[in-house]
């Protein structure tokens, strides 16, 4: 699963890569332990033009009838996706998107041990996600997204069972529904990441609280393995 996430820095890099625009970004700021109800930079294509903006992590579904589901809707198995009520009409709809972060944190299975998990590059990381929009009886809007989550591949699979899916570059296109692809091949996509073009190393024990959110938490106890 993935349930903290590093933002970068600097998201500018990304303007080239992406091709975005990122008009409505000004609320950006960098985080070093992002967890669900918090903003995410997230982009999606409409209309042929890609937009970065910031979303609420943990989807709620148009349907739902309070925003309260979005506490148990951060990820979604890519398994599932089809059919579980809460990401079925997302999937439907092509509501799908990149959410951006360079790093993320698991803990370990056996003994609750929190790793940094990071490209080898240590570049952006583009998860693969689904976003939805809902409207509280006041009215207000709210934009939310979840990141979608398969099996770990055999690098990290000693931390835990499950990873988000990372998109490379070469699938964006399809994914952001820019260019026409079956749903089967969408699916296909929702496969581990590469274990050797990943790194991870153990990390303070403060991440486990979300109130703590400095630099020094992404920083490494031993060497980078």
């Amino acid at each position: 699963m993935c349930g903290r996430a590093k933002l970068p820095e600097d998201v500018s890099e990304l303007k080239l890569d992406l091709k975005i625009d990122w008009d409505e970004i000004g609320e950006y700021r960098p985080r070093w332990n992002a967890a669900p109800t918090s903003k995410l930079p997230v982009v999606v294509s409409q209309n042929g033009k890609r937009t970065l903006t910031l979303m609420h992590w943990g989807l709620v579904p148009s349907w739902a009838n309070d925003r309260k589901i979005g506490h148990s809707t951060f990820n979604a198995r890519a398994e599932s996706i089809e059919t579980r009520p809460a990401f079925r009409g997302a999937w439907r709809a092509n509501r799908r998107c990149l959410v951006i972060a360079d790093g993320y944190y698991e803990w370990r299975d056996a003994d609750k041990q929190p790793f940094a998990v990071a490209l080898s590059n240590r570049g952006p990381m583009t998860f693969a996600g689904l976003w939805d929009r809902w409207r509280a009886p006041d009215g207000n809007a709210l934009t939310s997204f979840t990141v979608i989550t398969t099996r770990a591949n055999a690098r990290l699979a000693h931390l835990h069972g499950r990873m988000p899916v990372l998109l490379a570059a070469d699938r964006w296109a399809a994914w952001l529904g820019e260019i026409a692809v079956r749903k089967n091949e969408l699916k296909n996509m929702l496969e581990p990441y590469p274990g050797e073009a990943m790194s991870f190393w153990p990390v303070d024990r403060r991440v486990g609280n979300v109130g703590n959110d400095s630099p020094d938490l992404f920083a490494s106890l031993v060497t980078p393995l």
